[in-house]
């Protein structure tokens, strides 16, 4: 579903990613792990149009994401869900999740019911919670809020940035059963997470980046049985 090959990146004359290659295959949830400095969130940045590549390729379903922008990238049917979460504040639950109709071309009115009530079905916190403020939600309810946007917006593959960062460990648990429930979905997940052994509870498979590159990768229960991890990762 997503290939990356070889893919170099970074800021001004600053370079930070160095030839990273990894798969996400339909209907896997994957890890990308690492501390904190070691290109993750460059990564995503790069996979999602924010950033253009100096070199390498991206494609999903065999379609080229590198010269594509962001947009353009989220009406193919890749989501993203940044780290800090990034919901408006002002705007009611409601409106943040009819925002995630925007990524849909054509046919708004005949999914906002439908994806509206799936998203209600998941994630049933939000419907009690449709007509406040998302500034007035807690850290979790607004981790699913983000979430909850991009499966309105029908996205297939969901890029997660460090969604247990500054939460509890009640929530991070939370945050844990919302990716076991997408993968339940169909969704195909790629999980940036500095939180080792939760991310490797609920992947597949994960990836360790180092400075910039991918030095281990293999199946979770080999990542959190090797010694590779507990150096790289401390865990």
């Amino acid at each position: 579903m997503l290939q990356v090959r070889d893919l170099h990146a970074g800021y001004g004359a600053t370079p930070i990613l160095f030839g990273v290659s990894l798969e996400v295959r339909e209907g896997e949830a994957v890890a990308l792990l690492g501390k904190n400095g070691m290109g993750k969130t460059t990564l995503m940045k790069t996979l999602m149009g924010f950033l253009p590549p100096w070199r390498g390729a991206i494609e999903f379903d065999g379609r080229a994401l590198d010269r594509l922008r962001p947009h353009e990238i989220a009406r193919l049917g890749v989501g993203f869900v940044p780290e800090n979460r990034r919901v408006f504040p002002g705007l009611t639950v409601r409106e943040n999740l009819e925002l995630g109709l925007s990524a849909v071309a054509g046919g708004r009115g005949q999914v906002r019911g439908e994806r509206l009530e799936e998203v209600f079905l998941r994630f049933p916190r939000l419907r009690e919670r449709i007509d406040q403020p998302a500034k007035t939600l807690s850290g979790g309810e607004q981790q699913m809020l983000a979430i909850a946007r991009v499966m309105m917006a029908g996205a297939r593959i969901i890029l997660m940035d460090e969604p247990t960062q500054g939460l509890a460990p009640a929530l991070v648990r939370h945050i844990r059963e919302m990716v076991t429930t997408l993968k339940s979905l169909g969704r195909t997940v790629l999980l940036v997470e500095q939180n080792a052994r939760m991310a490797l509870r609920v992947c597949d498979r994960g990836y360790i980046m180092e400075k910039g590159r991918i030095v281990y990768e293999g199946a979770s229960a080999e990542l959190r049985a090797s010694p590779v991890t507990r150096e790289k990762l401390g865990v």
